[in-house]
């Protein structure tokens, strides 16, 4: 599914963000990316996201160089940043108006999907509330819920962790093994070893931009 090869990111002169790094991930694979802030991790996911370009180095998905790699043609992928991104001035209900429509679904099925989703995780009530009024933890727990209108074949997922109370931490680790259960590919960024235990196959731990070990749970 993913390979990346000696892979080189340099901020500037004398810092590297990235050094060294080699990570193979098979299809189906659970992996959790470990690490403090600062450490590479994140880096690292915002490299195979397409937000961040590598000094030196190759990544391949799917056998595609990542610079080749289309992600609206290539693979079903979904990225969750840190910070939960929405058009903030919307409505839930037209946020995921607007994402369905860019993925061409017809306006007579979009409703339907759309009320039936928020049904299936009794978000019924927030379906008319602007997005700038949700708490974090709400928009957390949208962020995945948006995902479920996609098939996903690779999931990258960026230190939510940290910031959320234990009652949404608990909501997001089950839609996550849900798409664990239908196979999608997973990397995990997190500073939190109990959440990689709960949720990835392998351990990758990363310190100072580089892998330091790789260890199966």
């Amino acid at each position: 599914m993913l390979e990346v090869k000696n892979l080189f990111l340099k901020f500037t002169r004398e810092y590297f963000a990235l050094y060294d790094i080699n990570l193979k991930v098979e299809q189906g694979e659970s992996v959790a990316l470990v690490g403090e802030d600062e450490s590479g991790k994140t880096t690292l996911l915002r490299v195979l996201a397409k937000l961040e370009k590598p000094t030196k180095g190759e990544v391949y998905i799917k056998d595609i160089p990542l610079k080749k790699l289309n992600y609206k043609t290539d693979i079903s992928a979904g990225y969750v940043p840190a910070t939960p991104v929405f058009l903030e001035k919307k409505t839930v209900y037209e946020n995921f108006k607007y994402i369905l429509k860019k993925r061409g679904v017809s306006s007579s099925e979009l409703e339907n999907k759309i009320n039936q989703t928020l049904i299936d995780y009794s978000l019924e009530k927030l379906k008319d509330t602007k997005v700038k009024d949700l708490s974090l933890d709400e928009k957390y727990v949208l962020s995945f819920i948006r995902l479920m209108f996609r098939e996903l074949e690779l999931l990258m997922i960026d230190n939510i962790f940290d910031g959320i109370g234990e009652a949404t931490k608990e909501v997001i680790i089950d839609l996550i093994k849900g798409l664990k259960k239908k196979g999608t590919t997973l990397l995990i960024a997190t500073t939190k070893p109990e959440i990689a235990q709960k949720l990835c196959k392998r351990n990758v731990y990363f310190k100072n931009g580089s892998v330091v070990e790789s260890l199966d749970n």
